[in-house]
């Protein structure tokens, strides 16, 4: 071997070890920012916004790997979290989706049922009751005859709301057009005893208003006796 090829060959090997120094320096960079990023997990990005009090489904989300470290200790990293649950506000199209976003969906007790009444938007608690709420129903009457008292009637206490639906325009009755005009109203899903659900049902149908009297969170929704029925002449 003579001078030139030693020289090469010493190249050569330089350039060897100068590229698995390199690829060291590589490695040791890319191990210290896993280091530093840590793990990645899936993390659940919104498609689009949710109203409130909505219940969710898995394709109005969107799948997406973070680094562990990044995310808020509430975030939702399992879509199984959201079944059976509702948005507690409005939530932002390409929002990261976390825990305190959302809420369990009011369930029925034993022995109770569904009813789902329209509540004009006017006479109910507008944008106050939501699912988990706790409401008073009253019933305006009119008197049976011409001279009798028109009444107002607390025909449930403390129904629990199940479910708050969207805002709908109502057309008047055709008998009641041309003094009444056309309404918004909401449909308010309650669980209720068989007793209750009738009463309501009842008075959906014959009563001339239906409203409802949120109560307070730990208040105490019982009426006494001689406060159920209201008529003008009690004020006079």
């Amino acid at each position: 071997m003579n001078s030139r090829q030693r020289r090469g060959v010493i190249l050569l090997v330089l350039s060897v070890l100068c590229a698995l120094g390199a690829f060291a320096g590589v490695l040791s960079v890319i191990r210290d920012a896993n280091s530093k990023v840590g793990p990645e997990v899936p993390a659940y990005k919104l498609k689009g916004d949710i109203a409130p009090y909505k219940e969710l489904t898995a394709d109005q989300f969107e799948k997406v790997e973070m680094p562990e470290r990044w995310l808020s200790d509430n975030a939702v990293t399992d879509l199984r979290e959201i079944r059976g649950k509702i948005a507690v506000t409005q939530l932002r199209k390409g929002s990261l989706l976390q825990s305190d976003m959302i809420v369990g969906r009011p369930e029925l007790g034993p022995g109770q049922q569904e009813i789902a009444i329209m509540i004009d938007a006017a006479t109910g608690v507008a944008g106050k009751i939501t699912p988990g709420s706790k409401v008073n129903i009253y019933a305006t009457f009119k008197g049976e005859t011409d001279k009798a008292e028109d009444q107002s009637k607390v025909i449930v206490e403390g129904a629990k709301v199940l479910d708050v639906g969207k805002l709908t325009p109502l057309e008047p009755d055709q008998d009641d057009r041309t003094r009444r005009r056309a309404m918004e109203a909401v449909p308010i899903t309650f669980a209720l005893g068989t007793a209750d659900a009738q009463r309501v049902a009842y008075a959906e149908s014959f009563a001339t208003h239906v409203r409802l009297a949120l109560v307070g969170a730990g208040g105490d929704a019982t009426v006494p006796p001689r406060d159920r029925t209201y008529t003008l002449d009690e004020d006079k």
